[in-house]
């Protein structure tokens, strides 16, 4: 067994590994780039090691400097955790060539499967079902317009040499084939140095379900059940839960036994995870084979009692696996949600910003929270944006999916947009908790996610308007310098809308959905009971209800219903069986501010780097039309017109770096 292990890895990742070595009495060493000197993985770690500037290819993708680390403080061996460097053969030759441990399959397991292509050439060798599709050599723009030309619309473009939804794309006609092309080769490209692609018949209905499975370089190998990993936005997924539901005991037994046998043929070595699509019919195809750890393992841990990272030091120091496969069986439901800072209603955008206010559920037998961020750490530009896992265990799938959304409603995060609004509707969707899932669930259900304004209106503005007058009542009497200041129990300091001669109505303006209304509470007494009659415009409400902590319970109409309160950044969301609904109080325009003419310059979402312009300067465009393609936190994004002109002029060149909020281009719009 090894003394000490260097984490290849920053994040959350990093934090997990170290705290299986910490528990198994091995010490640890951490690898840090400038923008993480202060990071919690750095924190964790027994020792840690400088390896480069913020951006990733200067840092944790630098083969060399992340050996140099291992080899100055005597690492044995070097977990790579997922991402960066996890599947790449170089370092792992570099690790052989240093007498240096690699956590993680022999170096012909991660070629064999590094191409997506080779890998099926491979499956199809071995028996495994497969997707049809083209997966040759040739790599020529017609040839691989024929093959889905022959196979028929709609195919998936994908990226042989990557994973996480990089240099994938969906066409849905020959006519879309050309520019999807070319945007997944170049997003390839930049992302894994390699733009060959590979085409797939593309399943409409399909589920994503992978097996974990697990060998040892004895000869045993195991399946350590399912996940089912449907749930996505830009192929990179957002839910993941295991067992898989519906899933029968004789497919469970095929997809796991084709599992080990896609990992035998490669020789394969520690833990791994072979993905398949499922379809609506109940045949399962081999889409890849990741060489890896998986983000999403904790939902396996919870099921099975194991700890994989446990399992994976143990197999890398030569030991057998833990258990045979008939020691292993599953109890309960887990699901795992992926906390990003990320805007949801803006195509789930990345977005940066500091942690100004963090805190997460109350973790414990059945909340876990795999985190490696703390309060104060600022969401870079320069890695991805996930802040945590947030983790729920319990005896079956509906128990689990309330402890989702009871930790949800809990998850407290100020300074950055956020998903977990949109988590806490997507965990409480009808179709979500019926286990009606598919790969384009999300689009599929955009109406049920994402709120309607005009329901909205109708419905949560009453309740946004209660809430705000509760706590406005709560906090007590106003400060010193906005009343007399001298008497707290005064009528005069009061924050109830008292007059000594008028009606007892307050007036609140409420922002929803960048709208601001005005809305008006009338407050009756009728012994100790207090009634509200709301009122904006032609609707009327009567309410009543009672805020204690972060809960509201409330009573509209005689329609009695409780909701989980959070405040961040000015902004208050109420959780209800419902939905997520989030509002603020409206602030007095002072003015002064100038206004930015949108149609005549467009700015840069965040920092990140301009990669391809695709019109001409002079190039008359209609509204909507790609204007050019920025790349920023792994992910590329298309500018477009926001209407109909001209491009007079683009401020930056392909391969410049570009400010957040900077000017990209001129445009002048037709009148």
């Amino acid at each position: 067994m090894f003394d000490k292990i260097l984490i290849a890895n920053r994040g959350e990742i990093a934090c997990r590994v170290m705290r299986t070595a910490r528990n198994m009495g091995i010490r640890t060493v951490a690898v840090y780039s400038d923008a993480d000197r202060d990071a919690l993985h750095v924190a964790m770690a027994d020792e840690a090691v400088h390896i480069g500037a913020a951006p990733s290819r200067d840092s944790y993708l630098n083969v060399d400097n992340v050996i140099n680390a291992a080899r100055k403080t005597g690492a044995q061996a070097i977990h790579p955790g997922y991402g960066f460097l996890s599947e790449n053969p170089a370092f792992c030759r570099a690790c052989r060539d240093h007498q240096i441990t690699f956590i993680g399959p022999p170096i012909g397991a991660i070629e064999a499967m590094g191409s997506k292509s080779a890998a099926k050439t491979i499956m199809e060798a071995a028996g495994v079902p497969l997707v049809p599709g083209y997966h040759g050599e040739d790599q020529s723009a017609a040839i691989l317009r024929q093959a889905s030309d022959d196979m028929g619309y709609p195919v998936l473009l994908k990226a042989a040499a990557g994973g996480g939804g990089k240099g994938m794309r969906q066409v849905w006609s020959g006519a879309e084939f050309d520019a999807a092309l070319a945007a997944a080769k170049r997003e390839s490209l930049n992302a894994f140095g390699d733009d060959t692609m590979l085409v797939e018949k593309y399943l409409t209905r399909p589920r994503h379900v992978e097996i974990q499975v697990f060998c040892d370089g004895n000869g045993n190998a195991v399946y350590l059940f399912e996940r089912d990993c449907s749930v996505q936005r830009r192929h990179q997924k957002v839910i993941e839960e295991a067992p898989a539901p519906g899933m029968t005991p004789q497919l469970r037994e095929a997809m796991g036994q084709a599992a080990i046998k896609a990992a035998v043929a490669i020789a394969y070595e520690g833990a791994g995870t072979v993905e398949f699509l499922l379809d609506h019919d109940g045949a399962f195809y081999f889409m890849e084979m990741n060489t890896r750890l998986q983000v999403e393992h904790p939902v396996t841990e919870m099921i099975t009692g194991q700890d994989l990272v446990e399992w994976q030091i143990r197999v890398a120091s030569g030991e057998d696996l833990p258990l045979a496969q008939s020691e292993l069986s599953i109890r309960g439901h887990a699901f795992e949600a992926r906390i990003y800072a990320e805007d949801a209603d803006n195509d789930f955008l990345p977005v940066t910003g500091t942690l100004a206010f963090l805190q997460p559920p109350q973790t414990g037998a059945h909340v876990r929270v795999d985190t490696g961020v703390r309060q104060g750490d600022e969401v870079s530009v320069f890695y991805d944006p996930m802040i945590a896992k947030l983790i729920v265990w319990d005896e079956d799938r509906d128990k689990a999916l309330n402890r989702l959304t009871r930790a949800l409603s809990e998850y407290r995060i100020s300074g950055t947009t956020t998903n977990i609004d949109f988590l806490y509707n997507l965990a409480n969707c009808p179709p979500f908790r019926r286990a009606e899932l598919d790969t384009g669930f999300i689009e599929k259900h955009h109406a049920e996610l994402f709120r309607d304004t005009a329901r909205d209106i109708e419905s949560d503005l009453p309740l946004a308007a209660l809430y705000l007058l509760l706590r406005q009542q709560r906090t007590g009497p106003l400060p010193s310098g906005s009343s007399n200041g001298k008497d707290p129990t005064s009528p005069w300091n009061l924050n109830n809308a008292w007059r000594s001669v008028e009606d007892n109505i307050h007036t609140l303006d409420i922002v929803l959905h960048d709208t601001a209304y005005t809305v008006e509470l009338e407050q009756q007494h009728s012994g100790a009971t207090t009634r509200y009659i709301i009122r904006h415009h032609d609707s009327v409400v009567a309410a009543q209800g009672v805020l204690e902590g972060s809960r509201l319970r409330a009573e509209f109409d005689g329609y009695q219903f409780s909701a989980t309160v959070a405040e961040h950044d000015g902004l208050c969301s109420l959780y209800t069986a419902g939905g997520a609904v989030t509002f603020k109080r409206a602030m007095p325009d002072l003015g002064g501010a100038d206004q930015v003419d949108s149609t005549g310059g467009l700015l840069a979402p965040m920092n990140g780097t301009m990669v391809a312009l695709l019109v001409d300067v002079g190039a008359t465009v209609k509204k909507g039309d790609a204007l050019l393609v920025m790349e920023a936190m792994k992910m590329e994004h298309t500018i477009r017109a926001p209407a109909d002109g001209e491009v007079v002029s683009f401020y930056y060149a392909a391969g410049e770096l570009v400010d957040g909020g900077a000017e990209l281009l001129e445009f002048s719009a037709s009148e």
